[in-house]
């Protein structure tokens, strides 16, 4: 997996990349991540100031997430949470659809409701 952490009026201290790492990697048992976009913001006019954004590029389509706060660690725990939910709620339908599917009786052939005569 490819983690590309980008900040953005942020100056990162030692222990912010690893954690960032960290809480990325924690969600790969759940789906496949090819690569990972995160974006750290600091918006001094805003309310709560921190602001998450997550993109993780899968097979399938992406997972998205964006989270604020008024600390970076909370706004990073708040979208992990997303993350990891949205995984769940995304695997939970897959695997709905394919338990319809082996559950479903076979198909028959159509008939029009008239006899066929030789």
């Amino acid at each position: 997996m490819k983690l590309e952490i980008k900040h953005s009026h942020i100056t990162p201290d030692k222990g912010l990349n690893p954690r960032v790492r960290k809480q990325i990697l924690a969600l790969a048992p759940l789906r496949q991540i090819d690569k990972a976009i995160v974006r750290l913001a600091h918006e001094h006019e805003a309310s709560p100031p921190f602001r998450v954004h997550v993109q993780l590029v899968t097979p399938g389509p992406d997972v998205f997430a964006e989270a604020r706060d008024h600390t970076l660690a909370a706004a990073l725990d708040k979208v992990t949470r997303q993350l990891a939910d949205t995984i769940g709620v995304r695997a939970d339908k897959q695997r709905a659809r394919l338990k319809g599917y082996l559950q479903a009786p076979p198909r028959t052939a159509r008939s029009n409701g008239f006899a066929r005569t030789t």
